[in-house]
């Protein structure tokens, strides 16, 4: 290898080296946040499962993992208040998800996240899932503060095809493409791994983003949903695992965490990095049933279970105070919006009454989080979506104690604060999954219709303590009550048989 001999660096290529520097005092950070679908628990390698995920691994090392971190449970809601920094009780969407033929989406009077850092001189772009709604060109994430857009309108599609098979109203099951360039239906991307496909649009972006402006870059990754799809030389390193699911689920973990290392790559080639802050986060625990697992916490996702609500997450920046640390602060999905337009040096004017905080502080120099309640939610509609084994339903005997508090204890709720947590009605599949390859599930015994755990002590939430406390269920009924009675109507409207693509269409507006 040739070595050049040291020369005294001329003027102006001292000047060029010191642009960054100017650049990233003079200008708020760029910001990327990555949103993995149905990641669990224990698919992380630091939570020590047999999942092998050194990018995330080294990323978060490096950064500050947020171990008492709670989304919803299930995709819809966290995104919603991802991108509100509201509870989903209060835009009228705390009921499932939206489906493909049903008219609504985030209420178009909220004002997103991506609309406040426009605002705030950013640059926009997404790529990945949507599933906010799609039924009229204004709930589209181009309508929504995005200046581009490239991904998937609905929840879930082939990995390969980028197809979606929905049943129509008239009972026929339709199949049609969903993937968009901005908002025009786009074509030519069949049998490209939609892992490698979303990455590529992201790393192309990251190349052509002009240094001199700050970009935020929203990467929603269809990784790691149903169907359970990847490229068989993901899959090599784990022919140990003896379930074909957790084998195949494995491989996509890995292709995953592939894009999250060629994500960051392109930033560090970009110079961009000097002045990024990155977020990974999952939207809700993972699906038991299609391979993900949350073990040692209790339940999956779309129960309100720890399995079910506590997120994988951390951030990695070079602008953290205290680097390499974990944060076991509570902190919520709904405090980024605040955050995130914080660091920007945007402003919150416009949005309705917020639930989440900015909690800058908390991750990046270690303070004590401003956020003390979690409400997890409250759905008077709620059905488990999904067979559970032996998990039980929630007890249909009255409990005459709470009675005269106000809350009908019937309905699927929950609420954090503090260590405390207390949940009410069904909370959904009730089982102990174990780790991958271990004995048989923990079934759960009879539920009562008012739970309380101590999660900071009891994060598996296995001594059920209301009978010791009833002060304590006391006063959180009292705030649920509270909190039900600010919520909006629920809306979940039947589906729109207009919605049909027909046997040539794409997925997307109709109305």
């Amino acid at each position: 290898m040739h070595v050049r001999k040291c020369t005294r660096p001329s003027i102006v290529v001292l000047l060029l080296h010191m642009i960054p520097l100017f650049r990233a005092e003079s200008q708020p950070p760029n910001i990327v946040f990555i949103l993995a679908d149905d990641f669990g628990w224990n698919d992380v390698g630091y939570h020590n499962s047999e999942i092998k995920t050194p990018n995330l691994d080294a990323l978060s090392a490096t950064g500050v993992r947020l171990e008492n971190y709670y989304v919803q449970p299930l995709c819809t809601p966290s995104r919603n208040q991802l991108m509100t920094g509201r509870y989903q009780i209060h835009t009228g969407m705390q009921h499932q998800i939206i489906w493909p033929c049903q008219p609504y989406c985030v209420p178009l009077e909220e004002k997103l996240l991506p609309q406040l850092l426009r605002q705030a001189g950013y640059d926009t772009h997404m790529v990945g899932k949507w599933h906010l709604g799609m039924y009229r060109k204004d709930c589209l994430p181009t309508r929504r503060g995005f200046d581009s857009f490239f991904g998937y309108l609905t929840g879930s599609e082939d990995y390969f095809s980028h197809v979606r098979c929905h049943p129509l109203p008239s009972k026929l099951t339709r199949c049609a493409l969903d993937l968009r360039d901005g908002e025009e239906i786009a074509t030519g991307y069949e049998g490209q791994y939609s892992t490698e496909l979303l990455t590529e649009k992201v790393v192309k972006i990251i190349s052509n983003q002009d240094p001199r402006k700050p970009a935020f870059l929203y990467v929603a990754l269809q990784a790691v949903h149903s169907p359970l799809q990847v490229p068989e030389r993901y899959m090599a390193p784990y022919a140990f695992i003896e379930d074909p699911r957790r084998r195949l689920y494995a491989g996509m973990v890995s292709a995953m965490d592939e894009a999250v290392g060629n994500i960051t790559a392109a930033l560090r080639e970009t110079g961009l990095w000097n002045n990024t802050v990155l977020v990974f986060s999952t939207d809700n625990g993972g699906q038991t049933l299609s391979g993900g697992s949350n073990w040692p916490l209790r339940g999956r996702k779309v129960s309100l279970w720890e399995g079910g609500v506590r997120g994988v997450a951390f951030v990695a920046s070079p602008l953290l105070q205290r680097p390499g640390t974990v944060s076991r602060e509570l902190l919520h999905v709904s405090d980024w919006l605040p955050t995130l337009v914080g660091l920007a040096g945007g402003t919150l004017n416009g949005t309705k009454p917020l639930d989440g905080f900015n909690v800058w502080k908390t991750i990046s120099h270690g303070s004590a989080s401003p956020r003390v309640e979690l409400l997890h939610n409250i759905d008077p509609l709620f059905v488990d979506m999904g067979a559970c084994p032996g998990g039980g339903e929630g007890s249909s005997r009255e409990d005459r104690r709470w009675s005269s508090l106000g809350f009908n204890i019937s309905v699927h709720a929950a609420i954090r604060y503090s260590n405390w947590k207390l949940l009410t009605g069904y909370p959904g599949c009730a089982v102990w999954f174990p780790r991958p390859g271990g004995p048989n599930s923990t079934r759960a015994g009879a539920l009562k219709p008012v739970m309380l755990f101590d999660v900071e002590s009891d994060p598996e939430e296995r001594a059920e303590v209301s009978d010791s406390h009833p002060s304590v269920v006391e006063f959180l009924l009292r705030r649920l009550n509270h909190h039900q009675k600010t919520a909006l109507p629920i809306v979940f409207p039947e589906e729109d048989p207009r919605c049909d693509p027909g046997p040539t269409g794409a997925w997307g507006p109709w109305a």
